[in-house]
């Protein structure tokens, strides 16, 4: 059974590239951090739903100029600072962890994401998780972006198998919903302990971390 995660929220800590140079961007910065990721989404939606696609790592920049419109108090000297930290996120501490014990399992592991190719590759890298991986599949393929079908097809293709055959695990809500509506059996990580926004799509199993994914599929 295919072990499928999203990349960015749910293996990698999105906000790590912000909060290695909380200092210097002063007192705005969890704030032009969690806007930065919000135009991110936004933007991967809105041109989806107009019919066209813009890879991932350039509406990541497109989302950083507007924070640096919209929080002046940011220096935007650190804008070459901030992409390359976000090529290099940090991995969530239990992320390496789990993919081992799944492996261990004989279980396959796959990454499921909105960003680009070079893009997910180096922060792939970065955090050591490469060996750990049977695949790393982007919405590049399709050139459109979750919650589309067509982007969770890529992993019925990739391992032959059907959607059901799948355990989806995003700590994104809409991301689990698109899964959920797709077929996958779909884990929820709510490190936030946020609202569930979309009741008629309700995930398998929801967990505070990705160590509670062991004991839910074991």
């Amino acid at each position: 059974m295919p072990y499928v995660f999203d990349a960015y929220g749910t293996l990698f800590d999105f906000h790590a590239a912000v909060s290695r140079h909380h200092a210097a961007a002063g007192p705005d910065a969890t704030l032009f951090s969690e806007v930065w990721r919000q135009k991110q989404i936004e933007y991967t939606w809105t041109h989806t739903l107009a019919g066209r696609y813009v890879e991932f790592w350039t509406l990541t920049q497109r989302a950083l100029d507007y924070c640096f419109e919209r929080f002046p108090s940011v220096d935007r000297k650190l804008r070459g600072d901030l992409l390359n930290a976000y090529l290099k996120l940090d991995a969530f501490p239990d992320a390496r962890n789990v993919l081992r014990a799944l492996k261990a399992r004989r279980e396959r592991t796959a990454i499921l994401t909105n960003g680009s190719p070079a893009m997910v590759g180096a922060a792939v890298e970065a955090a050591g998780l490469k060996a750990e991986l049977d695949a790393v599949l982007s919405v590049d393929t399709v050139k459109m972006f979750k919650p589309r079908p067509e982007v969770y097809a890529l992993v019925t293709r990739e391992f032959s198998c059907k959607p059901g055959d799948v355990v989806f695990v995003s700590s994104n809500r809409w991301d689990a919903m698109g899964a959920t509506a797709f077929g996958f059996h779909t884990v929820w990580v709510n490190r936030a302990k946020a609202p569930d926004e979309y009741p008629d799509f309700p995930p398998a199993a929801m967990v505070s971390d990705l160590t509670g994914l062991l004991s839910v599929t074991a």
